[in-house]
């Protein structure tokens, strides 16, 4: 193997994990929102962790409709605290 071949599977490799990484991403991102409206107390309080590093105007409509729809006290503050702050943000 000469130093071209080498360079050449040192691209497809980065090339490749870099495709791998966008998918993972990319199916991180929709289970995270969907877990934010799961039966269970732990996925909602993951999914708020999640969104409260992701200010979007998109995620603000998410964080209002979630508020709206969340019954546990503890949780609705936290989405409040978080939906508060990336309304401060994005304002």
């Amino acid at each position: 193997m000469n130093n071209r071949d080498g360079v050449l599977y040192l691209a497809g490799g980065f090339a490749g994990g870099l495709l791998v990484g966008l998918i993972v991403w990319s199916q991180q991102t929709r289970r995270y929102r969907r877990d934010l409206f799961s039966s269970r107390k732990l996925r909602r309080l993951a999914a708020l962790g999640y969104l409260r590093g992701h200010n979007t105007t998109e995620n603000v409509l998410l964080l209002r409709d979630y508020v709206n729809w969340e019954k546990h006290a503890k949780l609705k503050r936290r989405g409040l605290r978080i939906l508060r702050r990336m309304e401060a943000s994005l304002a």
